[in-house]
């Protein structure tokens, strides 16, 4: 059953590559946006200007269109809401944080680095477990609650660095009911007074996203585990700004785990492993340095949007491959696990491998004809159309055909000892004999059809039963005794190739 005015956001920062666990992150906002008739917006958060690397909020939305996310509001689509790059709404924020000030639930804090970091050696040396800037250390530091309010007021006119925390009181409990995991509770205690305005003036995370969640109608946040501790402070800001009426739903999703299940996956694990973690390439504009992309790697944009919708949710039935329409009406929270996910990269493969059965044979050999080229092969656009019938069932990637299509261009070096040893005998010498002369007078159309009646009538004339000789026949056209459909195989081969082939075989293998 739909719910009325679902609105939901992505909000990724553009400090680099988006990793693929923030794409299935997108996937879901989308699908339960789609699924309630509701609004799906991007959010560009680049409050943290330091890390900002260019280039990465285009690919960012690059990567999205390319599984086939689509955008109700954001930088590109606009919105009534714009702007929708945080950076372009510094001063809303600082609004919030000072009347955060004014009504006594946040203060400024003129702490030094030095300062700090002289807190954390006193609290370490008393064997604190957790340094923490909280409702007990912050009465030893340096900040308006510690200060005369005279003296705050020179700290601040004299143009000296400040940051604005949260005052969290010490003895609250914070809880709320995540859609994922249940009702989740926090003491305050758990919780340090965390900054919400830095000193050159930008919003952390923490005050951001609840003030633009809140302005832009945000009615559910879904987003990966990693921001679960994070939920009970955004919960007092909530209740602090007097929005807990108003406050989203939240929505924390499984981590995804390495290909054996030990720990979150990183990039390392995938270099290590040869497979991507990001939707597209990415070079890195400091470093030079490039990461696979799912896209560069062959991977179908159907097939990587179905492998990452079942990466924490399944739909309860036996049912794998899924159109996007599909899983929009499939989706459900009560069935996304708790538990991380395993990144089973040869899961994606085999998906890559069912949408690619199902790609129209022409339209994939105009794909692949440039691969063709590259490796200086001349075929016309029907070759290539009747090589991608005869092995698109039998690959993963549409690169592939071009590699397991090697035979057809060139005649067996050698030939496999154990099917020569098996089947290579007198009566395969006779069938092969017979079917080379046979086909030396056929002059019908060369189709797997009709070079099937001709092969039939052969073995039929000879007495000599298909399944003995089988193996033999593909042997001296192709080296190997197994191999795609043997019929369409000499058809593209041609009449003149598949004769010289069985001539050569008789001439070289032993009777």
């Amino acid at each position: 059953m739909s719910q009325p005015n679902v609105r939901v956001r992505f909000a990724p920062s553009p400090t680099g590559a988006l990793h693929i666990g923030g794409v299935r992150t997108a996937l879901y906002n989308y699908l339960y946006a789609r699924q309630q008739g509701g609004q799906m917006l991007l959010r560009i958060e680049d409050t943290d200007q330091n890390r900002y690397v260019p280039g990465a909020e285009e690919y960012i939305l690059q990567a999205l269109e390319w599984v086939g996310i689509q955008i109700d509001e954001g930088p590109q689509q606009g919105g009534p809401h714009a702007p929708y790059r945080q950076s372009e709404r510094k001063e809303m924020y600082r609004e919030y944080a000072e009347r955060l000030i004014r009504e006594g639930k946040a203060y400024y804090a003129f702490d030094t680095a030095d300062e700090l970091d002289a807190m954390r050696k006193r609290l370490e040396a008393a064997n604190v477990p957790a340094a923490q800037y909280n409702a007990i250390t912050r009465l030893q530091m340096k900040n308006s609650l510690t200060l005369p309010a005279e003296e705050t007021r020179q700290h601040l006119e004299s143009g000296e660095p400040y940051v604005i925390r949260i005052k969290v009181q010490p003895k609250e409990d914070i809880r709320f009911n995540d859609l994922i995991r249940g009702w989740v509770a926090v003491h305050s205690s758990q919780i340090d007074d965390k900054v919400l305005l830095k000193s050159d003036g930008m919003p952390t995370y923490h005050l951001a996203n609840i003030v633009d969640d809140h302005l832009m109608g945000i009615t559910h946040v879904i987003r990966g585990e990693e921001w679960l501790p994070s939920a009970p402070l955004h919960v007092l800001l909530y209740r602090y700004l007097g929005w807990a009426d108003t406050m989203p739903q939240f929505a924390h999703l499984p981590l995804l785990l390495k290909p054996d299940g030990n720990g979150k996956l990183s990039k390392r694990d995938a270099d290590a492993g040869g497979f991507p973690i990001f939707p597209l390439e990415w070079t890195d504009p400091k470093s030079g340095e490039k990461a696979l992309g799912f896209r560069e790697e062959g991977y179908l944009p159907e097939a990587t949007t179905n492998f990452l919708a079942f990466l924490g949710w399944n739909p309860g039935t036996e049912q794998e491959l899924f159109t996007m329409d599909e899983l929009i009406q499939a989706f459900s929270f009560d069935r996304v696990h708790k538990a991380g996910a395993r990144f089973d990269i040869q899961k994606g493969n085999w998906y890559n491998q069912q949408y690619l059965k199902q790609q129209d044979d022409a339209a994939l050999a105009r794909e692949i004809q440039p691969l063709f080229t590259s490796k200086g092969i001349q075929i016309t656009d029907e070759q290539a159309t009747k090589i991608v019938h005869l092995l698109k069932e039998r690959v993963h990637f549409a690169k592939e055909i071009v590699d397991e299509s090697a035979f057809l261009f060139s005649s067996p070096e050698s030939y496999d000892e154990a099917v020569v040893s098996k089947r290579w005998n007198e009566e395969a010498l006779r069938a092969i004999g017979g079917f080379r002369d046979a086909l030396s007078t056929y002059d019908g159309d060369f189709t797997a059809d009709n070079i099937k009646e001709v092969l039939h009538h052969t073995l039929e004339s000879l007495g000599i039963k298909a399944g003995k000789v089988m193996q033999a026949l593909r042997l001296a056209l192709t080296g190997v005794g197994a191999g795609p459909d043997l019929m369409i195989t000499m058809e593209i081969l041609g009449k003149e190739e598949v004769i010289k082939r069985l001539q050569n075989a008789i001439d070289r293998l032993p009777a």
